[in-house]
């Protein structure tokens, strides 16, 4: 079955593929997914999708898999596995980062992915105090974001960047004495406030980040946070957030790069 790019002229067809394997319907992060990635998929003989996937390219060092679907009567005929390699070796990258539900675990290292840590959804009322430090970024913060998100992620990613201003609903920094030390923003997806990407010096700066940007939503919140953070989730479960499903974080290649201590909150799980 051929495999070919395709782009939001197909949305439609994947979300009727996520919704047939009991999946939220996104609209708005696929948006952005067509617009920043490179989406991949294999045509239903009947009509609609038989499997896609997502893979977000960061310059020749990194790139991210996400959305990794295979409609239910295509199940079990090795389609995920030719997904999975064709995206690879189209981004023909270092590293290659993807989180990994218990279901597709076993595909994955069967590629060569290897388990560096765990992911956490937490979702609910977040009602922190706001801290009151942040404040709105301008155009004129977009290169220092740049820069900063750079040096911690390990890789530029500019076509994220450049729409995440129009993406977001709030996009906030928290300015130091030499410069941003920190960004963050929150964006709507269905009926939850995403909080992600936040980008900051310490854990301190992310709290602050994090407070402010959940005091602007009457939404709930969701929060992905890696096992690289326990802090982090044991405050934000100690404000009566309760830890929902895990995946396994893996990476194939070489090891990521950048400073991930200070990746506090991805954009979403499906990008890095």
């Amino acid at each position: 079955m051929l495999i070919r790019r395709i782009d939001a002229t197909r949305l439609e067809d994947c979300l009727a593929l996520a919704a047939g394997r009991e999946w939220s319907s996104e609209p708005h992060k696929w948006g952005l997914l067509f617009e920043i990635g490179d989406v991949y998929g294999i045509d239903d003989p009947d009509g609609g999708l038989a499997g896609c996937v997502v893979c977000t390219r960061y310059g020749k060092r990194l790139s991210g898999i996400g959305m990794m679907l295979v409609a239910e009567k295509f199940g079990r005929q090795g389609l995920g596995t030719q997904l999975m390699k064709h995206a690879m070796a189209e981004a023909g990258t270092d590293s290659t980062w993807l989180t990994a539900t218990t279901y597709g675990q076993p595909l994955y290292e069967k590629l060569g992915f290897r388990s560096i840590g765990d992911s956490y959804i937490y979702r609910g009322e977040f009602r922190p105090p706001a801290a009151g430090v942040s404040r709105a970024a301008s155009t004129k913060d977009l290169e220092a974001i740049a820069a900063l998100d750079a040096e911690v992620f390990g890789a530029p990613r500019p076509e994220v960047l450049r729409r995440l201003p129009a993406f977001a609903e709030r996009l906030v920094v928290i300015q130091g004495t030499g410069g941003i030390r920190g960004y963050g923003a929150a964006w709507r997806n269905v009926d939850n406030t995403v909080i992600g990407p936040v980008v900051a010096d310490n854990e301190s700066v992310a709290k602050d980040l994090i407070s402010d940007l959940a005091a602007g939503t009457s939404l709930p919140v969701r929060l992905d946070i890696d096992s690289t953070h326990p802090e982090l989730r044991e405050w934000v479960e100690g404000l009566g957030v309760g830890r929902g499903m895990r995946t396994t974080v893996m990476v194939h290649g070489a090891s990521l790069p950048g400073d991930r201590s200070r990746l506090f909150l991805p954009l979403s799980v499906a990008t890095g």
